[in-house]
């Protein structure tokens, strides 16, 4: 399925009023293996984002996502924003030749791997989007249902990566807060029609 600009627009309005319900949860997932923000830096970067796109007027899918990733890198701290940015910014990048779903989502994948210098089970954001990117590529229909499960494996992994890294053993036990709110992100996505 190729994404038009107002799906995406759909897409991302639907993450935003997501992650405003869920903030206060996702830092509560973050407090025991992280900074204890993650719902907040999300939540700020998204109300730009809702704040710059819902109003305007874009040409393509690519200017639209490069205007995401620049609010994402500007507004979200931590870890998340130059992840999150950069997962866009891959996204905008290939949108200029194609904007079907498992493009988007293998080249989201590409860059969020590249900036985190991170890859599967390491407990992090990329443990959902690696799956949903297979998924995709083998032309499989990805439901609500199996984004969830994404997510909810990160709860038995032991943290490599990041702030939660530092604890070892101890992450065990906790879901990671990137992947959830990149569980939101790809349910929302899903929700457009992929």
């Amino acid at each position: 399925m190729a994404l038009t600009v107002e799906q995406a627009k759909t897409w991302l309005e639907d993450f935003y009023n997501e992650i405003e319900a869920q903030k206060q949860y996702l830092s509560d997932l973050d407090t025991p293996i992280g900074d204890g923000d993650h719902g907040n830096n999300m939540a700020r970067g998204m109300t730009a984002v809702h704040e710059d796109i819902s109003d305007a007027d874009f040409a393509n899918v690519s200017d639209l996502f490069k205007k995401v990733a620049m609010d994402l890198i500007s507004k979200v701290g931590g870890a998340s924003g130059p992840l999150y940015g950069t997962a866009f910014l891959e996204m905008s990048k290939t949108a200029a030749g194609s904007t079907e779903l498992k493009d988007l989502v293998s080249a989201a994948l590409a860059g969020i791997e590249k900036r985190g210098k991170s890859t599967t089970n390491e407990k992090t954001m990329i443990d959902v989007w690696s799956p949903m990117a297979e998924k995709l590529n083998d032309d499989e229909a990805v439901s609500e249902a199996d984004i969830d499960q994404f997510v909810e494996s990160t709860e038995d992994m032991v943290a490599t990566k990041g702030r939660a890294s530092y604890l070892g053993e101890r992450s065990v036990g906790h879901i990671d807060p990137g992947a959830m709110s990149s569980g939101y992100l790809l349910k929302a996505l899903v929700k457009v029609g992929a």
